[in-house]
């Protein structure tokens, strides 16, 4: 049995044997030791406690259940705020409630202010690496 306490110590080789261990599969590939940590005590802590109590369960479930599909990307919250460098330029797009701020303006899509950067049509959210291209 892993203890909390000892996750601090661990190194990655053993944080990933922990997190199989665990969750019964593999560690995510991009995930840094901090968060494998995180994830590891949290986990571990549920269990010792006995996880989320029904009502909580039933308030979680009920808000997928209601919940409405957003139309921007998902990792975007008002205050975030996107970088990418451009022939040597690095632009900074901050997100707001009502689109994108970028140079003073406010912008309705990604998509136009890639294109604006760059003078060419581009996907928004591939042009700031919130996505990859798709794999055929």
């Amino acid at each position: 049995m892993i203890c909390i306490d000892d996750l601090e110590a661990m190194d990655r080789a053993a944080l990933v044997a922990a997190w199989s261990n665990v969750f019964d599969t593999p560690a995510p590939k991009g995930m840094g030791q901090t968060f494998l940590r995180r994830f590891l005590a949290y986990e571990l802590q549920a269990g010792r406690s006995g996880g989320l109590s029904k009502k909580v369960q039933a308030a979680l479930g009920a808000d997928v259940a209601t919940a409405k599909a957003k139309p921007s990307s998902p990792g975007l919250k008002p205050g975030g705020r996107l970088m990418r460098e451009w022939n040597g330029v690095t632009h900074i797009v901050d997100v707001a409630e009502d689109g994108f701020i970028w140079n003073g303006q406010t912008w309705r899509s990604l998509s136009v202010i890639a294109r604006e950067i760059t003078g060419a049509h581009w996907s928004g959210p591939r042009f700031f690496g919130l996505k990859t291209k798709a794999r055929s």
